[in-house]
């Protein structure tokens, strides 16, 4: 089957396009800004590549074009498929009947932790050697690739075995809407057997009114998993329980506090014992800060234990769990000055995301670089929250630009310590002015932030060469 992807750079429909090329599809693709990382890694694949929407590419003839919620009405490609009455399918309905079909899903669900949790998941079944397909919104550092198709599993390569697929898949499970033509959420195309509810915040003020709004879609999600699946929840979220209350035909876990599921006696390096059913199971030793990766990993442990791994396994498996890219990622030390590069970019994550460095650094300080970058943030819906969120940070450096609402205004509050810019080159200037030895550089934004990762760590290099220089 030739399939031609509208959106194809997206990281979801990205991956769909590397799952399609696997299953012996050929795949093409399109999008309005074809540049890496993702277009040289779909190119690596075979994939080519179409920059833009000209209604010319209909002139391919695939059998059916797959398009991402990118995708809106008015888009001249789409506009020509629809007049000339052409098959069309969105990108997760695609996925579910050509690759989820017939396969036991693990869907992790939630307004914050879907991909760490996601990569958490898929490396246990990995390390237990059930050899998982997953598709993850980033990249998890255990497997250097964001898709794949279920494998052989270990047991099955060594009886040369080549027909006995792994039946799991795990899927980072997204609330955010389909498509132009289909408004349900994409996690409801999936079909879980076990699904992970990791908490549910407002957010996507986009595309949803308010929280009851998300808290429908979720339950749309719980009425499609199965009486002989499970439901692995938090259990200290109130909207979740709510969404539970509406009607649950499934076994429920919870953790957290007081669930079945619980962290204790964690320590400053990270690790933490695991409780189930008030019984300790083993210690987690690992290097990752902060409550939101405890939590993260329970659900995993959670979920991996209804496919049978065991708990001893799934602790082991953490042990060497190396997280994923663009969490919390390292980019470079100029100095003794550390820059990280993070996803964060919900007053929520950002303030998880502060206070797990802050655990980290001690009194060391924290200067916060911040993109309000996603719908949401750009809609000013969560600007009140930023001052609270950023009580961790020492220094404040906020993007302004293309803002729909006064980034000052909202940032009164912490006014002494946050400042506003609409010039990348003039922040990066000011943040390597006041830059000193010790100091943790945290980069929050959900896109690429005009590489200004990379801008930081070149001027950062250029002060102290100088001053060695000139010293």
């Amino acid at each position: 089957m030739h399939i031609h992807i509208l959106g194809i750079c997206g990281t979801f429909m990205g991956g769909i396009a590397v799952l399609a090329k696997a299953e012996g599809h050929h795949v093409t693709g399109c999008d309005a800004n074809v540049y890496p990382p993702m277009s040289t890694q779909l190119e690596a694949q075979g994939i080519a590549l179409i920059e833009g929407f000209d209604p010319s590419q209909t002139s391919l003839n695939p059998d059916v074009y797959v398009i991402g919620n990118v995708v809106s009405r008015g888009n001249p490609l789409m506009e020509e498929i629809l007049n000339r009455g052409l098959p069309y399918i969105s990108g997760p309905q695609w996925l579910a009947e050509n690759v989820l079909q017939g396969k036991w899903v693990l869907a992790v669900a939630g307004t914050h932790g879907k991909t760490t949790t996601s990569s958490m998941l898929a490396w246990i079944l990995e390390y237990a050697g059930l050899a998982p397909g997953f598709l993850i919104g980033g990249v998890p550092q255990n497997f250097e690739v964001s898709a794949r198709l279920p494998q052989a599993p270990a047991l099955a390569k060594s009886k040369q075995d080549n027909k006995s697929i792994s039946p799991f898949f795990v899927i980072e499970a997204d609330e955010y809407d389909t498509a132009f033509f289909d408004k349900r959420s994409k996690f409801v195309h999936y079909r879980p057997r076990t699904a992970v509810l990791n908490n549910l915040e407002f957010d996507h003020a986009d595309i949803f009114e308010d929280l009851a709004a998300i808290e429908k879609q979720f339950h749309h999600l719980v009425r499609t998993v199965p009486q002989q699946g499970l439901v692995v929840s938090n259990g200290k979220e109130a909207s979740l329980q709510r969404v539970i209350d509406k009607g649950c035909w499934t076994p429920v876990e919870q953790f957290g506090a007081d669930a079945n599921w619980q962290a204790v006696n964690a320590h400053g390096d990270g690790s933490f014992d695991v409780l189930f059913s008030g019984k300790t199971q083993g210690r987690v030793l690992w290097d990752l800060l902060g409550e939101h990766n405890r939590m993260n990993a329970l659900a995993s442990i959670a979920a991996a234990r209804h496919v049978g791994v065991s708990v001893e396994t799934s602790i082991a498996a953490l042990g060497e769990f190396k997280n994923v890219k663009r969490r919390m990622e390292i980019r470079g030390t100029v100095n003794n000055i550390t820059v990280y590069d993070d996803f964060a970019h919900h007053p929520t994550a950002i303030e998880t995301t502060l206070a797990g460095l802050r655990a980290k650094v001690g009194n060391n300080r924290i200067l916060a670089v911040l993109e309000p970058r996603s719908n949401t943030m750009k809609l000013g819906v969560m600007k009140n929250a930023l001052p609270a969120s950023l009580k961790d940070a020492d220094l404040v450096f906020c993007y302004g630009a293309n803002l729909g609402w006064d980034a000052n205004e909202a940032l009164l509050p912490i006014e002494a310590k946050a400042k506003v810019y609409d010039g990348l080159t003039e922040m990066v200037a000011a943040i390597t002015q006041v830059a000193q030895s010790g100091d943790q550089v945290l980069i929050m934004s959900n896109g690429s932030f005009g590489g200004v990762h990379q801008k930081i760590l070149d001027a950062l290099n250029k002060k102290f060469n100088l001053a060695l220089t000139h010293g």
